[in-house]
């Protein structure tokens, strides 16, 4: 085979690759997709990651007790339930999992007396109860509230969703703790705080700028009939 046959070959060769990397290049032009710029649904039980690393969270109000409990819905709260025993057992005697027993868990202490789990530290420093509010806020976001804690689970966004689920785990118990009077006034509205008060007898309103404070005098005593008095 001479010289002329191996240009030939070598020319088909490198035409069909040079043919190859133009459709592949059209290709992607033509069916690229962009990305959305925000995920269309929140998959439940996964934090969703924000672009704003120096916006400090908002502190949520807690819930008031003696009356949320009353009316929080017990059957969700089971069903939710079902998340915890991936790594929790909730029936009385059960076993220590990945995380402890959670049977008696509301009111009880933090860190210890859960059957010898072996809490991690930063549990144990945290110490207290699980209180109704310190569950709410621990559910949330396990590693935000107590970082360094053992537990992985990304948290319930949801304030409806704790609730019930703390309402159920309240059940969990021979003797559930008791639910507190209800406080429904507990926090005060913030426009009542550092005004002038407007109930009789506070102090005068302040009044508006360039205005005079000047009291305005008294008009003249009316004449008796008959004329003034002579002297």
């Amino acid at each position: 085979m001479d010289s002329w046959e191996w240009n030939k070959i070598a020319g088909a060769v490198l035409g069909t690759l040079i043919f190859v990397m133009v459709v592949r290049i059209a290709s992607e032009s033509l069916f690229e997709v962009e990305p959305p710029a925000k995920p269309g649904y929140v998959v439940e039980g996964v934090e969703e990651t924000t672009t704003a690393t120096n916006a400090a969270p908002k502190e949520e109000a807690m819930p008031d007790w003696g009356t949320v409990l009353k009316s929080a819905d017990v059957s969700k709260g089971q069903n939710i339930s079902h998340k915890c025993e991936q790594c929790h057992d909730l029936t009385k005697g059960g076993p220590n999992k990945i995380g402890p027993n959670l049977w008696g868990i509301v009111d009880a202490d933090r860190g210890e007396g859960r059957n010898g789990f072996d809490f991690s530290a930063a549990m144990k420093a945290k110490g207290g109860k699980w209180t109704y509010d310190e569950l709410f806020k621990f559910l949330k976001s396990p590693q935000g509230y107590i970082q360094g804690t053992k537990m992985s689970f990304a948290g319930l966004r949801s304030a409806d969703d704790r609730t019930n689920l703390i309402a159920y785990l309240r059940t969990l118990s021979d003797s559930p703790a008791p639910i507190p009077a209800p406080n429904p006034q507990a926090a005060a509205p913030a426009s009542s705080q550092g005004g002038a008060p407007t109930t009789p007898g506070g102090p005068a309103a302040t009044p508006p700028a360039g205005s005079s404070t000047t009291p305005a005098k008294a008009p003249p005593a009316a004449t008796p009939a008959g004329g003034p008095p002579k002297k």
